[in-house]
């Protein structure tokens, strides 16, 4: 799997070239005009489109294209590294941003296990996203219907090794390095059972004989050159995610007020009350609003045209039990 040393051993593995990328979903309003977005955004941006890396038809695509805007930060020291001075947010017309920092990465694989600790829940990262997420809510305010910047966050760690050192093959490194790799999906420094190393890399895909992703719960390992595409992938299923977890909390909310609204018309006998009608009203708003943002999630992105990328979401879909 290693490249040899000099002394005829084998050298540990390490990443030559990588990048972590840390993501950051939010809810910040029911539905976003996204045309109007970007004429209020002064930084840069452009409609995000899935860079393709296998053969797909041309109508594979988001529907509508989210509007991604790239603005400089302040770095952001997470242990040994440094995040870079920009971040990505990604628009969705369904009312959900993405915020996204980057990490460069070089070095012992080893260390990525002390980085994935040090990411889990890190209060500065989430801090800043929420304020560069709060800078854009003040910016295109008006483009958003009921907007408002829900306390429910998710958070996920893409680790993209791209090149790895010479003569490391990441299948082979998936069966010598299963404890490490486990560590880092799952950030912790402990050592962990066999049966949570097995769960951890139990979700894995390839298309060809030289990538290889796993998707766990926390953390995703992507392995190979020009894999944008499942990196953005993954990055909706986050999203998809947060959105689901949202109408969930907004479901429980909307099922508590019919119960009040059922006892109060019982204790009436059915007589008519004050204010009953305009009760059924929000109740019957909360039903379209749902089915609206369930819609709009589930139709953002078409992957019937590429039968891999499918099988990417899915999988994700089945880890994040969506």
């Amino acid at each position: 799997m290693s490249a040899s040393t000099a002394g005829g051993g084998a050298a540990p593995p390490a990443v030559e070239r990588g990048r972590a990328y840390i993501c950051f979903a939010y809810d910040i309003g029911q539905a976003i005009d996204l045309a109007a977005a970007e004429r209020r955004i002064t930084a840069d941006k452009q409609r995000s489109t899935i860079r393709h890396q296998r053969r797909a038809p041309a109508y594979f695509e988001y529907t509508p294209a989210p509007l991604r805007v790239t603005q400089p930060v302040a770095p952001l020291r997470i242990g040994g590294w440094i995040t870079e001075a920009l971040v990505d947010a990604v628009l969705f017309d369904f009312g959900a941003v993405s915020v996204r920092y980057s990490i460069p990465l070089h070095g012992p694989l080893s260390e990525l296990r002390t980085l994935s600790d040090a990411l889990y829940d890190h209060p500065g990262l989430l801090a800043d996203s929420r304020a560069v997420v709060r800078q854009l809510l003040e910016a295109i305010a008006p483009a958003i219907s009921r907007a408002a910047l829900a306390d429910l966050v998710e958070d996920y760690a893409l680790y993209h090794l791209e090149t790895l050192s010479p003569g490391c093959d990441p299948r082979e490194l998936l069966a010598e390095q299963r404890l490490l790799l486990a560590q880092m999906l799952r950030a912790e420094s402990v050592a962990l059972s066999a049966q949570e190393i097995d769960d951890a890399l139990s979700c894995r895909i390839a298309y060809g004989a030289a990538d290889l992703t796993v998707v766990d719960w926390n953390a995703a390992l992507v392995f190979g050159p020009g894999a944008e595409d499942v990196l953005t992938v993954l990055e909706f299923a986050n999203v998809e995610l947060l959105e689901l977890r949202f109408l969930d909390d907004r479901l429980d909310e909307a099922l508590d007020q019919s119960y009040e609204v059922l006892a109060r018309r019982f204790r009436a006998r059915f007589r008519l009350e004050p204010g009953r009608g305009a009760d059924l009203w929000r109740i019957g708003r909360l039903q379209v609003d749902h089915a609206m943002l369930y819609e709009g999630v589930n139709n953002a992105l078409k992957l019937v045209g590429d039968p891999y990328l499918a099988r990417v979401l899915r999988l994700a879909a089945t880890r994040f039990h969506l």
